[in-house]
């Protein structure tokens, strides 16, 4: 469960939220500008809200009242963004395992042949990134943020960067990931049909409000 209420404040622009997330794929949705990005920015440690707290599963992230602040690194949070931000000296196999050194000591994660079956990308392992498509690079960056051992996945536009084609070609493994290891994620889109089978549950940004949504 993951439970936020706060207020951002960045030069002209404002940010509220007071939100319950529980498991499960939740879009968040909303106009460009509106503060989707913001919000995942928040919940990662990428960025300090004015006022407020943040808890993740029993764990206070942030809490300002009490100076609580949690670095990104101990939040056990995977991110994936719209480009997949692999690193291009290593192989689909380095690229992986760099997700492990974010596991913590004491997280046992899931094995490596484990995400590699589930995302399908076995064949990969001693490519390097410029020699993958769109999709597939997204899905070694899926893996990557994984292997991490999340207690949460935060998905800013996974897709947007993506042609139709590849959209179709990764858009599987994303149903897979939901139905398969059941980790709850925060699933940022401009378009409702993009995850509309995978969703089961709803986060409006707009005019400055984060709220639940349908």
């Amino acid at each position: 469960m993951l439970e936020l209420s706060l207020t951002h404040r960045a030069g002209g622009f404002t940010l509220s939220a007071d939100l319950s997330i529980g498991p499960g794929v939740t879009a968040v949705t909303g106009p460009s500008g509106a503060g989707k990005t913001t919000l995942l920015s928040l919940i990662a440690g990428l960025s300090r809200p004015a006022a407020g707290r943040i808890v993740l599963d029993g764990c206070t992230l942030v809490d300002t009242a009490t100076r609580i602040w949690l670095p990104p690194h101990r939040r056990h949070i995977g991110q994936v963004f719209q480009e997949a931000r692999l690193f291009p000296h290593l192989n689909v196999r380095h690229n992986l395992l760099y997700g492990r050194l974010f596991g913590g000591k004491n997280r046992a994660g899931p094995a490596l042949a484990t995400i590699v079956d589930l995302l399908d990308i076995a064949p990969l392992l001693h490519r390097r990134p410029r020699d993958l498509s769109g999709g597939e690079r997204q899905r070694v960056a899926i893996g990557r943020a994984l292997l991490s051992n999340p207690s949460l996945l935060l998905l800013d536009e996974p897709l947007s960067a993506l042609d139709p084609a590849r959209k179709a070609e990764l858009l599987p493994y994303l149903r897979r990931l939901h139905d398969g290891t059941g980790l709850p994620m925060l699933y940022v889109t401009h378009q409702r049909d993009e995850v509309a089978e995978l969703a089961t549950g709803w986060v409006t940004v707009e005019g400055g409000v984060a709220r639940p949504g349908q």
